[in-house]
């Protein structure tokens, strides 16, 4: 049986959505072990005059909990 517990995370980026995806996901995957899934929520942007100055993402990062931690 697999248990899944869920992260909503925001990543930036000042090159683009994708960019800020995976920067998210790398620094993520640092501190949080078995990541599974990733689900994009919303994207935007802020802008200045006619261009994009800074992406935005927010997800829904999911991993599997292990079931197996601190039995003895």
């Amino acid at each position: 049986m697999d248990i899944k517990k869920h992260l909503i995370i925001t990543g930036n980026s000042t090159v683009s959505w994708k960019d800020a995806i995976v920067k998210a996901i790398s620094e993520t995957s640092k501190t949080i072990d078995y990541l599974s899934e990733v689900k994009i929520l919303e994207q935007r942007a802020s802008i200045d005059g006619d261009k994009i100055t800074e992406y935005f993402v927010d997800l829904d990062i999911s991993f599997t909990v292990d079931l197996e931690r601190n039995k003895n």
